[in-house]
């Protein structure tokens, strides 16, 4: 096998590898001491700004159909929970080196070439925050991050995924009920 082969298949591998590692990152948080089945109706207060008007629409169609799954009604005005969604893009970076003594693995680092591969990559992150509205306070908040796809579906699917693992414990347990 060739040295050249023999990089191309280690770019390969290590690039399989990286994206195994750009999994996708979900948080969430809530106020402990609310009774959340109080909560019947919710409303958007603030929609996300994107660069994408179809993402944005999307994001609300995913956060929307979460809730009703949950039992809680979309409604207009007067909601019992006032929903706040944010989006924020940053590129970053992965750095791969690779060694031209390969077939001896590196041993010869010192006096062999080092090949270095940078690995540009966008990461998108969407928070959700669901305000009491009567309190005007923050009860529950949720964020993800993953990569972002030059392919718009594979973001749909991404997006989808993340906003339903955001609701899926959601509403929290009281401490009753966990008891």
């Amino acid at each position: 096998m060739s040295i050249k082969l023999i990089r191309i298949f280690a770019v390969c591998i290590f690039t399989l590898l990286a994206g195994v590692a750009f999994a996708q990152e979900v948080r969430t948080d809530y106020d402990h001491t609310t009774d959340f089945s109080k909560y019947k109706t919710f409303m958007w207060i603030k929609e996300p700004k994107t660069a994408n008007p179809l993402m944005r629409d999307r994001i609300v169609e995913a956060v929307n159909a979460q809730l009703e799954l949950k039992g809680l009604r979309l409604v207009s005005n007067n909601a019992d929970l006032g929903i706040s969604a944010n989006t924020a893009t940053k590129e970053q970076h992965t750095l791969e080196s690779f060694y031209d003594g390969f077939p001896g693995w590196g041993w010869h680092r010192y006096w062999n070439p080092v090949t270095m591969v940078v690995d540009t990559y966008q990461v998108g992150t969407l928070v959700v925050d669901l305000f009491d509205t009567r309190a005007k306070q923050v009860k529950w908040w949720a964020t993800a991050s993953d990569t972002i796809s030059e392919k718009p579906e594979k973001n749909v699917k991404k997006l989808n995924k993340a906003v339903e693992k955001m609701f899926n414990e959601f509403p929290p347990k009281s401490k009753a009920e966990s008891n």
